[in-house]
């Protein structure tokens, strides 16, 4: 195994919190890849992970602390933000959620092939990447 490698999966393990992989209830696979503070916003860290879903899976409804960049690796991925429209992304394609934004549709285009993100966040020092969405 290459050193390089090495130290992606120490780093993965190191700083993989309770709640950042999939549970038994069907939730998506997150598997973080890097962690790294940026020196030039303190306390801040960006987290980079890739977000699996299976064939037909969504994400429950949920806000991210910190700005999100996400990219298609793979599939077709349904994103909505509340105050948008639903938008179907495919391999290549990009979007941005702001600090904060309610994710209310997260989900798998298709109900017969998997799907797969990479995910750049940017969070606090000690913040979880993602929260449900507050009840009224």
């Amino acid at each position: 195994m290459s050193m390089r490698r090495i130290l992606v999966l120490t780093a993965a393990l190191a700083f993989a919190a309770p709640g950042a992989f999939a549970h038994d209830d069907g939730a998506e696979t997150v598997t973080p890849v890097m962690k790294q503070a940026v020196p030039e916003a303190a306390g801040k860290n960006v987290l980079i992970a890739t977000v699996a879903y299976r064939p037909g899976q969504a994400s429950e409804p949920h806000r991210h602390p910190g700005s999100i960049f996400a990219y298609v690796l793979q599939g077709h991925v349904v994103s909505q933000l509340e105050g948008s429209a639903a938008r179907t992304y495919g391999p290549g394609e990009s979007w941005y959620e702001p600090p904060g934004a309610h994710h209310i549709v997260s989900k798998n285009a298709s109900s017969t092939e998997p799907a797969k993100l990479l995910v750049f966040a940017i969070v606090g020092e000690g913040e979880p990447v993602k929260l449900p969405i507050p009840a009224n």
